[in-house]
């Protein structure tokens, strides 16, 4: 039978970012297991979109979650990114506003 997920991996890292806004992506690939090209391409994705916003950090980048957008291409247009970052992620990490 094959491997199915309920979140995309964009989704899925979009949860790792706002778990830790410092994550690599080579950290993020690992999580998600995909190859680091393919990670950046999601986050490319994300931040082209306006979902994460990215920031140099001295040699490193720092990610944004813009938890105040609505979710992409779904019937339930009013429910925000950060609204399900926080059932997902829960109380206990993230900086989504």
């Amino acid at each position: 039978m094959a491997e199915w997920s309920f979140l995309t991996n964009h989704a899925q890292a979009l949860l790792c970012i706002a778990h830790d806004p410092g994550s690599r992506l080579i950290d993020v690939a690992a999580a998600l297991g995909i190859t680091e090209r393919r990670a950046y391409a999601i986050v490319n994705d994300l931040t082209k979109d306006g979902y994460v916003v990215k920031e140099k950090d001295g040699r490193r980048n720092r990610y944004e979650v813009q938890g105040h957008l609505p979710l992409p291409g779904t019937v339930v247009r009013s429910t925000t990114v950060g609204e399900v970052l926080a059932v997902l992620v829960g109380d206990g990490g993230t900086a989504v506003p």
